[in-house]
């Protein structure tokens, strides 16, 4: 029996385990989108491999972006590119007009 399609499937079980999901804590039937009510306080939930967990808080929709997707602050180590100017003429792509 071969085990390569279990062995694929665990290891996209485990690159999920730790992964974060927030919503925002509305009572009744309010909606529970994660757009709507943005000023809503968040309950933060981690992925243990088997259920959802509770992680955390987060006061409202923007800190709970913050958590979810934390961005590297360190600057680029590469320059940026510097701009190319446009060249004169119409470019290989173009057909001639009529007489060139």
């Amino acid at each position: 029996m071969d085990d390569e399609p279990l062995s694929e499937w665990a290891k996209r079980r485990d690159e999920r385990i730790g992964r974060l999901r927030a919503f925002p804590l509305v009572s009744g039937d309010d909606p529970k989108a994660s757009h709507l009510n943005p000023d809503f306080p968040r309950a933060i939930q981690r992925w243990n491999g088997d259920t959802w967990e509770p992680h955390g808080t987060a006061a409202n929709l923007a800190e709970a972006q913050r958590l979810l997707h934390p961005r590297d602050e360190r600057p680029p180590t590469d320059p940026a590119p510097e701009p190319q100017p446009l060249r004169a003429g119409r470019g290989q792509h173009r057909d001639p007009r009529p007489g060139e």
